[in-house]
């Protein structure tokens, strides 16, 4: 079905997965965030994509859509393509974590079944890409996660990094210079009601972080016991 489909097709099943997937069905003006394009656009588009044969998803309007067994198997498909590529291109190529996204977005349309496959043979098939995102298993399966926005956390609670959001590269190279990557231990020491800022013990760093909000809520983790 993917040689039949244009690259922005498969961008837009790829973002509509992850948006339902946190929140169940995907909204358009949220669609059209991720995208960089209008609502109207949007409105266009997934039309047309819950009108293709097979459909791809399921439209009602003023409800939101939902990817349909055909549209969720390309969404993985290119979301596996991608998260490998991450690694490779991190890797194999020494791509930063910040550059590697960007990339995966240009080549994950144009590498065969065969390639992708390749590449994950060559690097020990990783469970993971560079952010920590989980990849889909060869027969597109996604791991569930229990993982938490360290928004969440509070005071005496502590966890370890899972996984951050891969959007902005300026997010990533700061958090990589406060230490903050997958699998980093942390401890919540304070939080402040105010301006919800958590003021964080990070192993291996010599003086505590604070971090607002809007960082917080990028950052997902499983809390751990002492």
């Amino acid at each position: 079905m993917r040689n039949e489909l244009s690259h922005t097709i498969e961008d837009y099943l790829k973002v509509i997965y992850e948006l339902t997937r946190r929140t169940g069905r995907a909204g358009t003006n949220e669609i059209a965030e991720r995208m960089g394009v209008t609502p109207a656009s949007v409105t266009s588009m997934i039309k047309k994509l819950a009108a293709t044969q097979p459909p791809l998803l399921e439209y009602r309007k003023h409800h939101g859509v939902v990817l349909t067994a055909d549209g969720e198997r390309v969404a993985l498909e290119i979301l596996r393509f991608h998260r490998l590529l991450e690694v490779f291109l991190h890797q194999i190529l020494g791509y930063e974590w910040d550059e590697v996204h960007a990339e995966a977005d240009r080549l994950e349309h144009v590498i065969s079944d065969q390639f992708a496959e390749r590449i994950a043979t060559a690097l020990g098939d990783p469970r993971h890409d560079p952010h920590g995102d989980p990849i889909p298993s060869r027969d597109l399966q996604m791991p569930r996660s229990a993982a938490q926005p360290l928004y969440e956390l509070r005071a005496g609670q502590q966890a370890r990094v899972e996984r951050v959001s891969d959007r902005d590269p300026e997010l990533l190279r700061y958090l990589a210079g406060l230490g903050i990557l997958p699998n980093t231990h942390l401890r919540v020491l304070e939080y402040s009601p105010f301006d919800e800022n958590l003021r964080l013990q990070v192993d291996g760093q010599p003086e505590d972080v604070v971090l607002g909000p809007a960082v917080s809520r990028e950052i997902y983790v499983q809390t751990e016991t002492e």
